[in-house]
């Protein structure tokens, strides 16, 4: 006996839906929003329980507590819908596309590395937060005609720097500088924090060995991704970091003397919108590296002659991101360090 149950979760309450195997439906209840209250309703539902629940705030809590009283716990971005909407015709239809396998996309989840995320997570906030306080800084005195030096976001000279500034931007701009001053020491003990982690996990220190990477990026990579098993091919992985082209055909079949012959009217869109951002992030940023600080690599090399070839520069350096992915996953999986001699050239020339 097969029961579906789905969760439209919300801050205080939850509604629950249940299906059967053939697509009846069972039973709809609303209740708290609590580990208590929603263990006890999936208690109360006979047979095997596949459980689904929406992406959000709440799921990696209740993926948490709930998996060890279903047999399949599903954590799904349902497909966005037109016409009316409420909470119960939410959960009767992810109920519905779950039985059915027609839920487009899953989402993994995972307690393992549970610290390590916690910390690249926090990482990644104070940083952004720190990024966003300078540009506005910046933006203060580009308004009146200045030229910002990197002296202003120093404490001990950006006293010097306000003088350029009439009265009312002058105090804007101490204001920011104030909240720089408190949010740089919170953000160098939250790399404290990440950096003691990382070393806590072993594949870090193995993916940290490709070039272009360190502990940071090595630690954000691993704790994006938990496990390497989750992608069968080096494909699927430059997928899930936003490195996959998308193309877009139509009219492909054109007519010739020898009949119907297919056209070449693929085009690229650029790269996949549906990835990880943290994976983006430090895979484009590991290519930046490689392409311009590490002259003396074979990866660099290869940046080179691909840019003598007429490749563009940001295809070059996507090629360049992908290979380091794949390298980064080659390590982790087999548990060994960087081997450079493995990067043979393999560019060819664009006529």
């Amino acid at each position: 006996m097969e029961r579906y149950i789905a969760l439209d979760v919300h801050a205080e309450s939850t509604t629950c839906a249940v299906v059967s195997s053939t697509g009846k439906r069972l039973k709809q209840e609303v209740v708290e929003t609590s580990g208590s209250a929603l263990i006890s309703f999936l208690s109360a539902v006979p047979g095997r329980k596949h459980l689904v629940l929406e992406e959000g705030t709440q799921s990696a809590w209740l993926h948490e507590i709930l998996s060890r009283h279903v047999d399949e716990l599903v954590v799904a971005i349902p497909a966005k819908t037109t016409g009316n909407k409420n909470d119960s015709e939410d959960a009767w239809r992810l109920a519905e596309q779950l039985r059915s396998g027609t839920l487009l996309k899953q989402v993994f989840k995972s307690p393992e590395l549970a610290s390590l995320r916690a910390a690249v997570r926090a990482y990644r906030l104070l940083t952004i937060d720190v990024v966003r306080i300078k540009n506005r800084l910046k933006a203060i005195f580009r308004a009146r005609g200045v030229c910002l030096s990197s002296e202003a976001y120093d404490k001990a000279s950006r006293a010097a720097c306000l003088t350029s500034l009439p009265n009312p931007s002058r105090y804007q701009a101490s204001i920011l500088g104030q909240q720089l001053d408190a949010t740089l020491p919170v953000l160098e003990e939250a790399e404290a924090h990440l950096r003691a982690e990382a070393q806590k996990v072993p594949s870090v220190a193995k993916v940290a060995t490709v070039p272009g990477f360190g502990l940071i990026r090595a630690a954000t990579l691993v704790a994006a991704t938990v496990t390497p098993a989750r992608f069968r091919t080096t494909r699927q992985f430059w997928s899930y970091a936003g490195l996959a082209i998308v193309t877009r055909s139509s009219s492909d079949w054109i007519q010739s003397k020898s009949g119907w012959v297919r056209g070449n009217v693929n085009q690229t869109r650029g790269l996949n919108r549906n990835r990880h951002p943290w994976l983006k992030d430090v895979l484009k940023g590991a290519a930046l590296n490689v392409t311009t600080v590490m002259k003396d690599h074979p990866l660099r090399s290869d940046y080179e002659r691909m840019l003598r070839a007429g490749t563009k520069p940001t295809l070059a350096r996507l090629t360049i991101a992908r290979r380091l992915a794949a390298a980064a996953l080659a390590c982790w999986r087999k548990q060994e360090e960087y081997d450079p001699s493995k990067h043979k050239s393999h560019i060819v020339a664009v006529s």
